[in-house]
């Protein structure tokens, strides 16, 4: 096949698969009512469990984080194993605890949680500041990253002859209409239908570069194939495979410690607080279906290092690509999986790859940008602007924020390529917020006697302490490595964990009591307890395996 026959190819399956995507999402949602808030915003409550599981997937799943922890994996070892496998046990954790509460009380934004346990204020500080990262943040740096990984894999400036700056640019444009028009005319439904629809691609898509990859190492050391490859791995270097990481390992390397402490706060606050995340939960049409869907979530997230680490490892010991990561000097950690891409996909199949590799950009903008436009409109808007608007206003209101927040981000993105850092400045910013949202939540679950004043108290504490630490820049006395960060959310959560528990004993008011409003139907998933024991057993497996105990050794 030449190479403008490989071109076409690749044009016409990646736009069937695109299309039929849209197809299928369109015909879902057909003769869904759009005109109602709980209709638009949470798919009128009517989501499935699998839905609800490859939506929530999606969400947490994009384009920089197949390259970027793929890349900390070749960087490093198979510690990053840790955000995936780890995020099993708040997955559980979301289906057990914080969603019974949440649905009880009808809950259709975090923020309105707040509300009805701490009032006004606290769901407005939130509110403004989510919505704010949400728009001017999150939305540019999505559509940025993905522009980017598209380029690096498929090198859309080579085949248009136009520059990095300009395809860039052309991406951003693209994924933001086609992102947008879901998010903005489709609601929540036609977000979460073409998020199972492009999660069940990617699972197909993303297992095939580490079995292919395996196939070729075998290949290129021994003439073998794919047992051939793994043992490759095995005997060079076997302590490439462990995901057990000292304590004082700097980063991209994930310290065991934090697999118990830092990374599990964290991991509760995406996981169980974080909007566009617990949005689709939310929109469960019972609890049993949203139980079922955050769990069968977390089963989705422990296979996930097979096409989000394991590549990265691959892509360090296949030798007919060293070259070409090594060219790529200081961005060497993030063209690993591109050029593992390039190599083992083959061309009649990189059209369908292109497809879902887009859909999995596509997913976190719309969910991002869907989102913003929930909370914009039902936790500001309704709130301050317009406490007497419809239904209907509302929907349209969220249309035209969305509409607004989409072009801006748009016309912002392909100019984050001058800012140096920007992701790592976006993640770091992220933490400033994770802690007080997390104990302002836990304020209607476990804290119900804190004072009104709590979550403030909170909020004031952890900016400053964290501030302290990102401008202090503490180092590993034995290393000199720089802290994990996820060391000072540890920390951070002892300390506000006992403020909070000495306002609920000492400074208590009247217990809170949730109401049940009859949003849904509460019965739980009968085999939850028994599907998550089964979980939790696959997480120690999967961490004895990758140890010394196992082939690391």
């Amino acid at each position: 096949m030449d190479f403008f026959s490989s071109m076409v190819w690749i044009a016409i399956t990646f736009l069937f698969f695109t299309a039929l995507v849209a197809v299928i999402a369109s015909w879902k949602t057909r003769g869904d009512n759009l005109s109602s808030a709980e209709g638009y915003f949470l798919a009128g409550r009517g989501l499935p469990g699998i839905v609800i599981a490859g939506s929530l997937l999606l969400t947490n799943l994009s384009a920089e984080q197949l390259v970027g922890t793929n890349g900390q994996a070749w960087a490093s070892d198979m510690s990053p194993i840790g955000w995936e496998v780890g995020a099993l046990f708040t997955l559980f954790a979301l289906a057990l605890w914080f969603l019974p509460t949440y649905l009880k009380m009808g809950t259709t934004t975090i923020p309105q949680l707040m509300e009805i346990r701490f009032g006004r204020g606290t769901k407005l500080m939130f509110s403004l500041v989510i919505v704010i990262m949400y728009s001017i943040l999150n939305l540019p740096v999505i559509l940025y990253s993905g522009a980017v990984v598209f380029e690096n894999i498929f090198d859309v400036s080579a085949i248009f002859g136009i520059s990095k700056f300009q395809s860039v640019a052309f991406l951003c444009v693209i994924i933001g209409i086609i992102g947008g028009c879901y998010a903005i005319f489709g609601g929540l439904k036609a977000v979460a239908v073409s998020d199972t629809i492009n999660g069940i691609g990617l699972i197909i898509g993303g297992l095939m570069v580490p079995f292919l990859g395996l196939a070729l190492l075998g290949q290129e050391t021994s003439g073998g194939g794919i047992l051939e490859g793994i043992q490759y791995i095995i005997d060079t270097e076997p302590e490439k495979l462990n995901a057990w990481a000292s304590w004082d390992a700097g980063e991209p390397s994930l310290p065991w410690p934090l697999i118990f402490t830092g990374m599990l706060f964290n991991n509760l606050y995406w996981w169980c607080c974080n909007q566009s995340f617990v949005q689709r939960a939310l929109a469960a049409k019972s609890l049993e279906e949203g139980q079922k869907g955050a769990i069968y979530c977390g089963f989705l997230k422990t296979i996930g290092f097979f096409y989000l680490v394991l590549p990265g490892i691959i892509a360090y010991h296949l030798p007919s690509i060293q070259d070409k990561i090594q060219a790529a000097g200081s961005s060497a950690i993030d063209f690993a999986y591109p050029a593992l891409v390039s190599a083992v996909i083959p061309k009649p199949l990189m059209g369908f790859f292109a497809a879902v590799l887009f859909g999995a950009i596509l997913s976190s903008f719309n969910s991002v940008l869907n989102s913003a436009s929930t909370m914009f409109t039902l936790d500001i808007y309704r709130s301050i602007i317009n406490p007497e608007a419809s239904d209907v206003k509302c929907v349209k209101v969220g249309k035209i924020y969305g509409t607004i927040a989409g072009v801006i981000a748009i016309c912002v993105a392909p100019f984050v390529m001058y800012a140096q850092g920007i992701t790592t400045f976006l993640n770091s910013m992220s933490q400033f917020v994770s802690l007080p949202i997390l104990f302002t939540v836990l304020g209607a679950l476990v804290f119900r006697k804190v004072p009104k004043y709590a979550p403030k108290l909170i909020t004031v504490v952890h900016v400053v302490a964290y501030g302290l630490f990102m401008v202090i820049e503490p180092c590993y006395p034995t290393s000199g490595e720089p802290v994990h960060y996820l060391y000072a959310i540890a920390a951070l959560f002892v300390i506000e964990f006992a403020i909070m528990w000495y306002l609920n004993k000492y400074r208590g008011v009247e217990e809170f009591v949730p109401e049940d409003i009859g949003a849904v139907d509460l019965t739980p998933w009968k085999y939850r307890h028994v599907v998550c024991i089964i979980g939790v057993l696959l997480a120690i497996g999967i961490y004895i395996l990758f140890s010394p105990l196992g082939i690391a050794a």
